[in-house]
């Protein structure tokens, strides 16, 4: 290998050091600011509170984010990614079962299998406080608004796919458009982990699931069909 080769390639590898580290410092910055927002809110947690969380200075902060509303932005599009990424890995086994039976599923299987998606979100309360965060931003700052729609629409359009996707795979679909059932849905569970949180419920995650689990199994039964 020619001396330039050599340093190209030397200079590649470093490259990719550097990516690699600047990755881990901008998902130690986002671990602490979600601790942090958990724990005092968006507009109650400073730059200098999420740099020191996560063991860095205020520069090291400013290196990879602009500000703490583009910090926001990013932590909301990968607790989203890493939500469709969890349920994607479990939608096939959860609709397995309705494969298997002649026609369209009866309530006890659609109760069970949302039963099981329910029970499978990771930190629902602590989610819930910081999505409200995120929300009351965007509505205050109009800068922030635009991102923050496309970003959860994003994320409300991909969940309707994955969920068109799984119900294809097994011979179903929804009798209405999946897209607004899906907002319906998320904003039914969102609407009830609030309530629990407000009412002081020993386990608001439990309390969220019990509630929506009265109304949501014979809605989503009654709006299923065959292909």
């Amino acid at each position: 290998m020619s001396r330039r080769s050599a340093a190209t390639a030397e200079g590649a590898s470093e490259g990719g050091r550097e990516t690699a580290r600047r990755a881990k410092t901008r998902e130690r910055l986002m671990d602490a600011a979600y601790r942090e927002f958990c724990r005092h809110g968006i507009n109650g947690t400073s730059i200098e509170a999420i740099a020191d969380e996560a063991g860095f200075t205020r520069g090291a902060f400013y290196s990879n984010f602009a500000s703490k509303e583009e910090l926001f932005l990013a932590l909301a599009e990968r607790e989203n990614r890493v939500r469709l990424e969890d349920l994607r890995a479990r939608f096939a086994d959860v609709v397995a079962p309705f494969g298997r039976v002649e026609g369209k599923p009866g309530p006890e299987l659609i109760e069970e299998a949302l039963a099981d998606i329910l029970a499978f979100q990771p930190a629902g309360q602590q989610w819930c406080l910081l999505h409200s965060e995120f929300r009351l931003l965007a509505m205050r700052d109009p800068a922030v608004a635009p991102k923050f729609l496309e970003t959860t629409r994003a994320f409300q359009r991909q969940l309707a796919e994955l969920v068109d996707s799984a119900l294809e795979s097994v011979g179903l679909r929804f009798a209405v458009d999946s897209l607004l059932l899906t907002r319906m849905l998320i904003e039914q569970y969102e609407s009830a982990m609030q309530e629990a949180i407000l009412s002081g419920a020993d386990d608001p995650e439990q309390a969220a699931r019990t509630h929506v689990m009265r109304t949501l199994p014979p809605l989503v039964h009654s709006l299923t069909e065959v292909r």
